[in-house]
């Protein structure tokens, strides 16, 4: 055995059953009741950390869930690499949506994953793609050919904020100090054409409250006299877009960079069948910003979007009432050069100013962060590409999404180092759905593919 495709080809077996066990664990972060379970998933990453040979493995303790730190400095002089990546999930619920228990996992084949994916809560959003560096690792250590210094941070709080992992690592600067962040919580195209994500959307959250009168008001005696809340509500969010769906908050779009030309041909190699896409999502037609295609409307471009909103009567049969309230969840995801904080201030200031005189304006901001680019000129970035092209034999395509990972633009503003996600998941594998899943290919091929990304980092860092 002297390469990790035969070392994970000759123990595939115990590589599988190991993540089972860690998926069997219900780790859920935004649920008390599961508390312990987090705290006992740390310990089993944690004697993880240590049975692969990892040194100075501990639980670091934090305002919330404990961190889960370890390390391999083979040379203090060599270049260092930090892999992040999280060991809580997210809740299972709605239960009765899933086909097989979300904490029992189970081997299946699909159309898509004929050689079978492991179903679990966590399978591929973050445990499956998490213990693939392990495994890595693993093999590394094993066999000597670990190039360089390898440090592991694995935090309990991303499904919630990771609130705690920006207090630890501000306050770790020294002991966390590397040369590049290897993350694994994004996915790729596909099985046959890999990619690697280069740029994460930004994201500010709010929640907006318009008051009319000081109680709920007979519909029949009141209307058409006082402002109904859900009326104005309504009326405000529809003019938060122009007709071309343009955001019409004053500046919103000050600080979007726009990309070149060249770089959105690069975006549209990315294999894409518009029809596909309305199939799947069982829609008549697209929908969004006037002059750009959907895979950029979805990643390049800002969005507005009303998360849930609600007010007055919902219930059985009728009520006629006018509310005195009227709420609204809102989410902007935002493009680099945005600033979460500058563009929660603008909505504000905004959303105050068209409200009318019968009604008064709330908006409560909720979180945010950062958006995110890596160049696809950085080593780290040329490394994940070699690696990638060696196990699936086709150059990967750079692709930009539209999700969040606030921390990883804290990673490079405390620690000055640039990140490298390196994702394996697929888009149909129902990370935080029921029924999510990873397929055993994916999984077998990251602890494949991880080991080459150090090869080729270190040739290209001498």
């Amino acid at each position: 055995m002297n390469d990790s495709k035969s070392f994970v080809q000759e123990n595939k077996q115990r590589l599988l059953d190991e993540l089972i066990e860690l998926l069997k664990m219900p780790s859920i972060s935004a649920d008390s009741a599961y508390s312990q379970d987090v705290f006992n998933t740390a310990e089993a990453v944690k004697e993880n950390l240590e049975k692969i040979g990892c040194e100075n493995v501990e639980l670091c303790e934090t305002p919330g869930y404990p961190i889960v730190y370890g390390e391999k400095i083979i040379d203090p002089s060599l270049p260092t690499v930090l892999v992040y990546g999280h060991y809580d999930v997210q809740p299972a619920d709605p239960i009765e949506l899933w086909d097989s228990p979300p904490f029992e996992p189970v081997i299946k084949t699909t159309a898509i994953h004929p050689e079978g994916a492991i179903f679990a809560r966590g399978a591929c959003d973050d445990k499956g793609q998490m213990f693939m560096h392990v495994k890595a690792v693993e093999y590394m250590i094993a066999n000597n050919t670990l190039p360089c210094n390898v440090k592991f941070m694995i935090e309990g709080e991303e499904e919630v904020g990771s609130v705690s992992l920006g207090w630890f690592i501000k306050n770790n600067q020294e002991k966390l100090k590397n040369d590049v962040i290897l993350i694994s919580d994004t996915g790729m195209i596909s099985n046959v054409q890999p990619s690697i994500t280069t740029g994460l959307r930004g994201l500010s959250y709010v929640e907006v409250e318009v008051t009319g009168p000081n109680r709920d008001l007979h519909s029949g005696l009141y209307g058409g006299a006082v402002a109904n809340p859900i009326n104005v509500l309504t009326k405000m969010i529809a003019s938060l877009h122009d007709q071309n769906n343009h955001i019409t908050v004053p500046g919103f779009y000050d600080k979007v960079q726009e990309l070149s030309t060249k770089e959105r041909e690069q975006m549209a190699k990315r294999p894409f069948s518009l029809e596909e896409y309305k199939k799947h999502l069982d829609i008549e037609d697209v929908y969004g910003e006037e002059g750009y295609t959907t895979n950029e409307r979805n990643s390049i471009r800002p969005t507005l979007d009303v998360n849930g909103i609600w007010g007055g009567y919902t219930g059985e049969g009728a009520k006629t009432v006018i509310a005195s309230k009227a709420f609204a969840k809102i989410s902007m995801r935002l493009v680099p050069n945005q600033d979460w904080e500058e563009i929660t201030e603008l909505f504000k200031k905004h959303f105050e100013n068209i409200a009318p005189k019968g009604v008064k304006v709330k908006v409560t901001p909720h979180h945010g962060g950062q958006g995110y680019v890596t160049p696809i000129d950085f080593i780290g970035y040329k490394a994940a590409q070699k690696a990638y092209h060696d196990t699936f034999g086709v150059d990967p395509i750079p692709v930009r999404s539209g999700g969040s990972i606030p921390i990883v633009a804290l990673f490079e503003e405390v620690l000055g180092s640039k990140s490298i996600m390196m994702g394996f998941g697929l888009d149909s594998d129902a990370i935080h759905s029921p029924n999510e899943h990873f397929g055993v290919f994916n999984y077998l091929k990251g602890i494949e593919t991880i080991p080459l990304f150090y090869k080729y980092y270190m040739e290209l860092s001498k």
